[in-house]
Order: structure tokens, then sequence, then C-alpha cells
């Protein structure tokens, strides 16, 4: 792999994990709306006073938070939202039964490094996966 091909890959990463990056949000945003729940969509929430590319790279990117939970709210409604996510990794379930074509198959670097970054993005956070744990006290607390 040459310089170029490097360089073109590296872009594919960054662009894609910007792109996943939104979409595993708003996925969290959408059931969210779906069951009546106010929240805030903040990006980049550990900004603060940071330069703009040290926040991003060791920061939290984007937070999903609702706002004012009202007591009857179903802990699996929470729950759906924060394994939402996962629904980004339905084109990979989908290559064994031959629906979708195998990205390594390709060779390209650019579709392979696009699809690692993609299949990233489909992966819940740590505080994802702690909302599904303590849905209940989340409701609780809120």
């Amino acid at each position: 792999m040459g310089i170029i091909e490097f360089l073109g890959a590296v872009v594919a990463l960054v662009v894609v994990l910007g792109v996943g990056t939104v979409v595993h949000e708003y996925a969290h945003a959408s059931v969210l709306r779906a069951g009546g729940i106010p929240y805030e969509t903040e990006w980049l929430p550990d900004r603060d006073g940071a330069d703009l590319l040290r926040a991003g790279a060791f920061g939290t990117w984007a937070a999903v938070t609702p706002q004012a939970l009202p007591e009857n709210t179903s802990p699996w409604l929470l729950r759906t939202s924060a394994l939402m996510p996962l629904a980004l990794a339905t084109p990979f379930a989908l290559i064994p039964l031959g629906i979708v074509p195998d990205p390594v198959s390709t060779g390209n670097p650019y579709v392979i490094t696009g699809s690692v970054a993609w299949l990233a993005c489909a992966l819940p956070s740590p505080q994802d996966f702690s909302l599904v744990w303590y849905a209940e006290q989340a409701i609780a607390e809120a």
C-alpha cells in the first residue's frame, strides 16, 4: 500500500467515524422521540475550554441525554434507546446470508477501513451499557 492509499484510508476512517457517530447518537434519539421522551443532544460535551482537537480526540464526542423523565417511563424504553446503535451492524449480519457482499473480499482499502469504522460506531458505549443495567435507577434519579 502506497502513501496515497494509506492517506485515503485514513480519510475514509475519519469521514465514516464522523458520520457513524452522528447516526449512532440519532439512533438513541429516535427511540426517545418515538417514546415521547424529551432529550438533549450535545456535541463534544467534554470541551470545557479545551481546544476542539483535544476534546474530540480524547473526550466524549457526543451525548444524548433524556430530559425530565416521567415516573411512568418504561425502563425498556431506555434500554432500547441505549442499544439501538447495534442496528448499524445490520449490514454485517446480512453478509453470511449473501445479501450484502463481504467488504473484505473487495480488497479495496477504503471500503475495508470504512466498514471497520462503521462497525465501531455500531458498538454501544460503556455509558450505554450502564443505562441498560441501571435503567430503573436512572428513572428514579430523574
